[in-house]
């Protein structure tokens, strides 16, 4: 995990954009540099070490799968929605050199049953549900679900994820 964080805002930032930027879906592009912030903050919990297998949920344009790899990870599962956006993570995949360390999982979350594998430890930045309420549930649902240590990348605002947690046992 030696990747400085500023290295790797540079390197997520040249990544092609999530294609799609539907309001209603609530996609989004993540800056590379909070992206990159925000990987080293996981990476400083000690969840995110050297051949972990991660997994991501809502992937987009696969920014932070990716640069959980780009940071040492072993082997990344994107879990997206939008095909278009599962094409775009695979071409980043690609030219960042990860193709063979990446499997690209084109699924609805709460509709599509998903197997995130022997991850290691789950990352999401989900749709925060300002467009359409609950619409991270699905995706708080399989973190809890995957019994793993896990990181939110989330509103301050929102109240109703701790209790959820907690209601499932989580500390």
């Amino acid at each position: 995990m030696a990747m400085r964080v500023r290295r790797l805002a540079m390197l997520l930032s040249g990544l092609e954009p999530h294609p799609s930027n539907s309001i209603e879906l609530e996609q989004y592009t993540t800056d590379g540099d909070l992206a990159a912030r925000w990987l080293a903050d996981v990476a400083a919990f000690g969840d995110l070490s050297e051949g972990c297998k991660v997994a991501d949920l809502g992937a987009g344009n696969g920014v932070l799968g990716l640069g959980a790899l780009a940071m040492g990870a072993g082997r990344a599962i994107l879990v997206e929605a939008d095909q278009a956006a599962c094409d775009v993570a695979k071409s980043n995949a690609e030219s960042m050199g990860f193709a063979d360390s990446v499997e690209v999982i084109q699924a609805t979350l709460g509709s599509d049953p998903v197997d995130l594998g022997s991850s290691d430890v789950v990352i999401s930045n989900p749709p925060w549900g300002r467009q359409t309420p609950r619409a991270d549930r699905p995706f708080l649902e399989a973190m809890i679900a995957a019994a793993v240590p896990a990181h939110l990348l989330h509103s301050a605002e929102a109240t109703h994820i701790q209790p959820l947690f907690e209601d499932a046992g989580w500390s």
